[in-house]
């Protein structure tokens, strides 16, 4: 199924510019008052390094892939949250299809989310512990026979690509330290040029509460606890409700797109829950951000189903056969690293 529209029109360069200049100060007034996470130095270190080593490799090509949902803390000592779904299924999929397609990693995930290899043995129906049998003796616990196969491949494929360092594993909770890990991430792909894809699968809030406005402690709900400066962003009635005043996140995908790693090729996903705006939410994407892709999906076929919104506007459906559906390891997410081109002219394969 395909379709195709014109592209939006461009912007009147003064418009371009007041926009432009708008975004960057918005930009610089959140990293100015968002604290970064303390383990940024740390984790920027660790990739500095994997890049360097794999951009040393001739025809090497490494990839960020973005995975999991992001929390809005309610308290600088968080007690509650905003969350959201996502268990980052289809970031650690992705990961491991784009390592088998010869990409060097750096998987920049939530804290405690899927992971790639790992996720066969900590998700769904199987975990680990029912794939062993303890023997009651000597011999301790082994895999059960009609796993070992499963158990041998993963495994076998996993040990292979930490021989081969193939993989980084870095971590973010909330939606500021995603942001603040993003820029820095972007910023050392940028000079692989081509070379780089950023592979954006991360769930992202639309909405956060400034460190400004954010209560110190745990919000109180006990008509006896004693008030507190809460910023003004927080009301309550004991026992009945509790508002608070969200802020929309700064869009900085096209600060990605022209300043972080302007030579990369940048995917992202757009997800709704009402058809008849998928595709003309995820054209708009594109045409307003100027990336290489938007994978569309809906909430309630996600796992089977996803449109490709390329640049002019023509859309690709992929949809896995309803009879693949519950098979293990099968979904949407290695559709996602096959069917477009890079701008050198190579090609991602699934």
């Amino acid at each position: 199924m395909s379709s195709s529209s014109q592209p939006p029109e461009p912007s009147s360069p003064s418009s371009s510019s007041s926009s432009s200049s708008s975004s960057s100060s918005t930009e610089a007034a959140y990293f100015a008052s968002t604290p970064p996470p303390a383990n940024l130095n740390h984790q920027t270190a660790l990739a500095r390094t994997f890049i360097a080593h794999h951009a040393a490799i001739p025809k090497r090509r490494v990839a960020l892939v973005t995975s999991g949902g992001t929390t809005v803390p309610l308290e600088r000592q968080t007690v509650r949250f905003i969350d959201n779904f996502s268990a980052g299924t289809r970031g650690a999929t992705s990961a491991e299809h784009l390592i088998a397609a010869g990409y060097a990693v750096v998987f920049l995930h939530r804290q405690f989310s899927l992971q790639p290899y790992a996720r066969h043995f900590s998700h769904g129906s199987t975990g680990l512990l029912d794939l062993v049998v303890d023997e009651g003796s000597a011999e301790g616990v082994r895999v059960k026979a009609e796993s070992l196969e499963h158990v041998r491949s993963v495994l076998g494929t996993y040990r292979g690509v930490r021989e081969r360092e193939m993989l980084l594993e870095l971590t973010f909770v909330t939606v500021g330290d995603y942001l603040h890990s993003l820029r820095a991430l972007a910023g050392l792909m940028g000079p692989l040029g081509p070379r780089a894809l950023l592979y954006l699968a991360a769930a992202v809030s639309d909405f956060f509460v400034p460190d400004s406005r954010m209560a110190e402690h745990k919000i109180q709900s006990s008509a006896s606890a004693p008030t507190e400066d809460d910023g003004n962003n927080t009301s309550s009635q004991p026992g009945r409700r509790l508002i608070v005043n969200l802020d929309p996140v700064p869009k900085f995908l096209k600060s990605l797109v022209d300043t972080w790693a302007p030579q990369s090729l940048i995917v992202s996903y757009k997800l709704e829950t009402d058809a008849s705006v998928l595709v003309s939410k995820s054209r708009a994407a594109l045409g307003r951000y100027q990336h290489h892709l938007v994978i569309g999906n809906l909430l309630s076929t996600r796992k089977w189903e996803v449109v490709f919104v390329e640049p002019g506007g023509s859309t690709r459906w992929l949809r896995l056969p309803a009879a693949e559906r519950g098979a293990e390891g099968r979904g949407t997410g290695p559709w996602a690293l096959r069917g477009f081109r890079r701008g050198a002219g190579g090609e991602i394969e699934g």
